[in-house]
């Protein structure tokens, strides 16, 4: 059995990943471990908030470390899928834990994707908290828009709109074998794409700061990283679970949106069909080398005490 994830004893996922015989364990005990905890922080921009936490501390939930997780969200923006309740609770402000070190970094993607990034509400102020990363985390995850948005902002690279939705579940090639990151990975793997815009590949390529460590031949770059690890650039939703993609379809579908099927994911192309979750074991590889080998071993003991070199 792995280490536990701590988190607030009365975060809703809490219940739902002790079902799963996830090892949860509240701040109450955790006080009492010695083993020196990794923090990792999650900036949760998604508007289905609760899910993506759930799905997230899955993901981190692999690793034999203690993984203890705080959740921020932006002020600039207002939440409209998500009980305030629920964010005052379980989330902080940058404001209150910006003199804070943490040992890694979780961005989530946001469905902002079709608007210009300055366009963007919080455009601004999730610009202090990417330039803040520099100093105050080891490693951080920028997940699908956020990795545009970083991809934006460090490297001037610029999204492009797609002719139709990346959509579906696409095969990926592992590029750079020996990177950690990618160590115990097959040579071709799965991971569901749900976006509406992209990145050139050629332009990733010609970013010289840049290692491509994976790329679809359907959906383009998926996983890259900068900067010795620091910067890690996921480009579809690894995290996702079995049924993320069809309840985004169905949801689509009962708006009258015009949405395709996603692609290579229901048998037979039935959205009846239980479809298959065929990805997880690389997404929890991906998340497990991480906290391995750019988030544990390349932190100082004392986060507060150790300012990083610049």
């Amino acid at each position: 059995m792995g280490m536990p994830i701590k988190i607030q004893s009365d975060l809703p996922a809490k219940e739902i990943l002790e079902k799963e015989n996830i090892f949860v364990m509240d701040e109450t005990r955790a006080v009492h471990q010695d083993i020196r905890p990794v923090n990792i922080l999650i900036l949760n921009l998604m508007p289905l908030k609760e899910d993506t936490e759930l799905q997230l501390l899955r993901s981190l939930s692999n690793t034999p470390l203690q993984v203890d997780v705080s959740f921020l969200n932006m002020k600039s923006h207002a939440s409209k899928n998500t009980r305030a309740s629920h964010l005052n609770k379980f989330y902080e402000k940058f404001d209150d834990l910006k003199q804070r070190h943490f040992d890694g970094m979780i961005i989530t993607g946001a469905p902002v994707e079709q608007m210009e990034f300055e366009d963007v509400d919080y455009w601004s102020e999730l610009i202090q908290v990417m330039d803040w990363t520099d100093r105050h985390v080891t490693s951080t995850i920028f997940l699908c828009w956020a990795a545009q948005a970083a991809l934006y902002h460090f490297y001037g690279i610029q999204k492009r709109m797609l002719p139709r939705k990346m959509f579906g579940l696409f095969w990926h090639h592992v590029q750079n074998r020996k990177v950690p990151l990618v160590r115990g990975f097959d040579d071709v793997f799965l991971a569901p794409h749900s976006r509406h815009t992209e990145v050139s590949m050629d332009d990733v390529e010609k970013c010289r700061e840049i290692t491509v460590l994976a790329k679809s031949d359907e959906a383009g770059f998926y996983l890259g990283m900068a900067d010795e690890g620091r910067k890690i650039f996921v480009m579809g939703h690894p995290e996702y679970d079995r049924v993320t993609i069809d309840e985004e379809y169905k949801r689509d579908k009962e708006k009258g949106l015009d949405i395709q099927l996603p692609k290579h994911y229901y048998k037979d192309d039935n959205p009846e069909i239980k479809p298959n979750l065929v990805w997880r074991a690389h997404a929890n590889n991906l998340y497990t080398n991480w906290l391995n080998y750019y988030v544990y071993q390349t932190t100082p003991y004392d986060l507060d005490g150790t300012p990083f070199s610049g």
